[in-house]
């Protein structure tokens, strides 16, 4: 492919070298490692690496054309220089694979909590009424059926588009986070449907602000198809400023929430049933959550208004709701030959770990034992928010590792020691081992009691513990069969 073609809706530097625009391109990468001979080499500023310092390498590996953002001279092959490389990446990317959102229904998913359960239950939803779907997300990449292992919630826009482009599905449906927003990493990527859950307070180490943080998940919206449709929870003061915001651009709002105004009225919640009373159409109606908890109704009522818009059959939808399964580490449910309930859920923000516990109270828990700790060289400033809620909602809390994360041992367990010395409670108590944590929970608790353990979810330890198990799943699991041999 011609570089003048891949260099299509880039804004240039004017020192940009350009003894050889027409350049055969045969490959892109940003990874040095990756380039073949006859490849464009994207130079990307990382947080830890900088990719500049890798173009000698990838010259000698045969790039045949370099983009930078640094003024460079002398190079040995046309070098673009670009303000900003993350965009370029995208923008060569999409038009490397030829555009390929253009041409496919793409919905794009938001917000600090529920993405991953939504983008399921609304791939459940259409691929159980005859539409194929790939799945973009957090737990994997599924494309034309095959699973793809995922790194991060948002891939790179160079595999975004590689992805897109592999696509024979029917319908792509991305979990898109403010990081990858805010990194560019969706630049490209034309989107029919936008869906906004929710906003709190999460990644403020990142962000410094909500109102950053805010900015960046609107960025999402900015990519939406001149008739693309947005599908927003009104019921969250950060979903009617978005409202706000796109009905001032003239954009296509469909929104859900309790207020008069909104596409999907929700007359009445009903926590123990996990159900609402939603208007509609004129029309009442009780749309039933598949999962237990107050968010996961509104999970279920997004991807009941999504799946409506793309043109479902109402009946269809519900029927199809009440047949989903659930998603692997959201609010899973183990009922152990004790009569103990043990929940695994990937909560790991204050919000997220209020509907969790909210959630086992109003399901009838006669006592709420909580384990959880707080990931390495991420946001400090929601700690003090989890363990007061765990205070407030839990009848004892073990706090243990999570992610280290770079962060030494010793450093991590004086922070939580400091932590929890400070807050001053006697509900809580600290067991560093979380293999140790999880079997130290199940044996103290009773037939009716409840055992919640929130943070990693579906994710593998990063940590050897005491226990021979991989994750959560796996140590409720190793101890259920100890105690059936004792």
């Amino acid at each position: 492919m011609k570089l003048s073609y891949l260099l299509d809706g880039i804004e240039l530097k004017p020192l940009s070298n350009h003894l050889a625009p027409d350049v055969n391109i045969q490959g892109i990468s940003d990874n040095s490692q990756n380039i073949n001979e006859g490849d464009l080499f994207v130079a990307v500023k990382g947080f830890e690496k900088d990719g500049h310092q890798y173009i000698d390498s990838a010259l000698k590996k045969g790039a045949v054309t370099v983009i930078g953002e640094q003024p460079l001279a002398n190079l040995s092959v046309p070098y673009i220089q670009v303000k900003n490389s993350r965009q370029a990446l995208g923008i060569v990317a999409r038009n490397f694979f030829c555009n390929p959102s253009k041409h496919k229904t793409v919905i794009g998913i938001t917000g600090t909590n529920g993405k991953t359960t939504t983008c399921y239950m609304l791939k459940h939803i259409l691929e159980s009424n005859g539409k194929s779907c790939s799945v973009i997300g957090t737990l994997q990449n599924i494309v034309n059926g095959e699973r793809i292992q995922s790194s991060n919630t948002t891939p790179s826009s160079l595999v975004l588009h590689q992805l897109l482009s592999m696509s024979q599905d029917d319908i792509i449906i991305m979990e898109v986070s403010s990081h990858a927003l805010t990194q560019r990493r969706t630049e490209g990527i034309e989107f029919d449907y936008c869906l906004f859950s929710n906003l709190h307070p999460e990644h403020l180490d990142y962000h410094s602000t909500m109102e950053e943080y805010f900015s960046a998940k609107l960025l999402l919206f900015n990519q939406l198809k001149a008739d693309g449709k947005a599908i927003v929870n009104q019921d969250n003061p950060w979903g009617k400023k978005l409202t706000q915001i796109l009905w001032n651009r003239g954009k296509t709002v469909y929104s859900i929430g309790e207020s008069e105004e909104n596409h999907l009225r929700i007359s009445s919640l009903h926590s123990q049933e996990s159900s609402a009373l939603v208007e509609t159409d004129n029309e009442y109606m009780t749309i039933h959550s598949p999962m237990n908890g107050v968010h996961n109704i509104y999970n279920t009522l997004m991807a009941y208004l999504t799946a409506k818009s793309i043109g479902v059959n109402q009946s269809d939808i519900l029927r199809s709701i009440g047949e989903f399964k659930g998603v692997d580490g959201r609010f899973e449910v183990y009922k152990l030959v004790n009569g103990v309930t043990v929940i695994i859920d990937y909560a790991h923000t204050p919000d997220a770990i209020s509907q969790c516990l909210t959630t086992a109270k109003q399901q009838g828990a006669k006592k709420i034992t909580h384990v959880f700790g707080f990931r390495g060289n991420r946001d400090a400033s929601k700690r003090r928010a989890m363990l007061s809620l765990t205070n407030d909602l839990s009848d004892q809390y073990i706090l243990t590792l999570d992610d280290l994360n770079s962060v030494p041992f010793e450093e991590m367990i004086t922070a939580l020691n400091t932590l929890h010395e400070t807050f001053g409670s006697e509900k809580g108590k600290i067991i560093p081992d979380r293999t140790l944590a999880i079997k130290q929970a199940v044996e103290d608790s009773q037939s009716g009691d409840w055992v919640v353990i929130t943070g990693k979810g579906h994710e593998k330890y990063q940590q050897t513990f005491h226990l021979p198990t991989d994750s959560d799943r796996e140590t409720v699991n190793f101890i259920t069969k100890l105690n059936e041999k004792d």
